[in-house]
């Protein structure tokens, strides 16, 4: 990972700022109300996404003097957090958006501009997906299945199938990556951004699972849609890379997904307070089930947990705002973070819903939805496997000579 500049002087606007300001509580409200239909229904959030983008959400992370908010990534952090404490699908969803915005302001934070045409579109209210995770390839941003042919004048044409592309019904633009072998002694890894509007990609229209369900991930097929030279960000070598956008966006995406699933955690823990206040129990003589000191205890252990997740998310997020130097140990932090948190959130829903009861086994149920929700917390790159590898290696070394 590359050596960040020195932290800048803190930020007088953080005392001050609060995500109730772009998210008030009756826009969360309607979210809220819409989610369950969008679960139930399997579609996608387009009213919320009109809100979002009326109030300048997409646009959190682009500079001021670009028509944005100029928010940092611990500010959009807390903002996804609250936005999953109403609809986690919708937060999820436009967290990829806000992974390549993010990534352009870290990059442009540490002097490096190559990302500014991603500001300049978001500026322009441009939607972006994130078309990097392949069927077979755990290695993520290390190598692709998808091909990368020179076009010869410095653009390439991808072909390839990219999973889990949310956003898919309304993305205007879609960052890719792919292998060019075109030199065999040499293959690098190739990052572009498609327009919707060219010819040879296609959404599946497949997406069909049992949580986060209005994100509609379809799979993305690429048939050679070409990306010119003025659209190439990048080329790599095959390989575990210290580029600062592998930094960025491992930062970026690990940071906002701790976020989102911090979002749940907190929803689940309000959920189990109100089920325990509102319940009673026959077996006590019809006392409220607050008073029960399993109920209790099982609401105050999820509330440990909430407590002990709020710092983490906030601190690694400040450290990428404040240019903090972690050298090394960035792949093992933020892979740590991602872990801690949607596990952490898994644990917290269990608790909520033991608490509730059977009531949150029915499809009505929010804390029902909410425990499919956060299954998908492992499918998110970095797994849990790969997490521990990569804290092994930082800790103990490589595994082998």
């Amino acid at each position: 990972m590359p050596a960040p500049k020195p932290a800048p002087a803190s930020d007088p606007t953080r005392a001050s700022w609060s995500p109730v300001d772009l998210l008030p509580d009756d826009l969360l409200g309607r979210f809220r109300d819409r989610a369950a239909g969008h679960d139930r229904d399997n579609t996608f959030p387009h009213a919320d996404l009109a809100e979002l983008r009326e109030r300048g959400y997409l646009r959190a992370f682009v500079p001021t003097d670009r028509g944005g908010a100029g928010l940092g990534l611990e500010q959009v952090a807390s903002l996804q957090s609250r936005l999953a404490t109403a609809a986690p699908a919708t937060a999820l969803a436009v967290n990829m958006h806000l992974v390549w915005t993010g990534c352009a302001a870290v990059l442009h934070a540490r002097g490096d501009e190559s990302l500014d045409l991603v500001v300049e579109d978001a500026g322009h209210d441009e939607v972006f997906a994130f078309g990097v995770s392949e069927p077979g390839n755990d290695l993520v941003l290390f190598d692709s299945v998808t091909s990368a042919v020179p076009t010869g004048d410095g653009g390439f044409r991808f072909t390839g199938t990219k999973v889990s592309t949310s956003l898919s019904p309304v993305w205007t633009r879609l960052g890719v990556f792919g292998r060019d072998d075109s030199d065999p002694a040499s293959p690098a890894l190739v990052h572009g951004f498609v327009h919707r509007d060219q010819p040879g990609h296609a959404s599946l229209g497949d997406w069909d699972t049992i949580g986060m369900r209005a994100t509609q991930s379809h799979t993305t097929r690429l048939t050679g849609v070409e990306v010119p030279a003025s659209r190439i960000v990048r080329r790599l070598p095959v390989g575990p890379s210290a580029d600062p956008l592998v930094f960025a966006v491992f930062a970026v995406f690990e940071t906002t997904i701790a976020a989102v699933y911090r979002g749940i955690a907190r929803r689940a823990l309000e959920l189990a307070v109100e089920s325990a206040q509102a319940s009673t129990s026959r077996r006590a003589g019809g006392a409220a089930r607050a008073l029960d000191p399993v109920v209790r205890w099982r609401v105050a252990d999820a509330g440990l947990a909430v407590d002990g997740l709020e710092p983490q998310v906030d601190r690694i997020a400040r450290d990428v705002d404040d240019l903090v130097d972690h050298g090394p140990d960035w792949p093992r932090l933020v892979v740590g973070l991602k872990t801690r948190a949607t596990e952490t959130a898994r644990a917290v829903v269990e608790q909520a819903v033991t608490v509730a009861g059977g009531g949150s086994y029915r499809s009505s149920s929010e804390l029902g939805r909410l425990q499919r929700d956060v299954l998908a917390g492992r499918f998110h790159p970095s797994s849990t496997d790969s997490a521990h590898a990569t804290v092994a290696a930082a800790l103990l070394g490589p595994a082998s000579s």
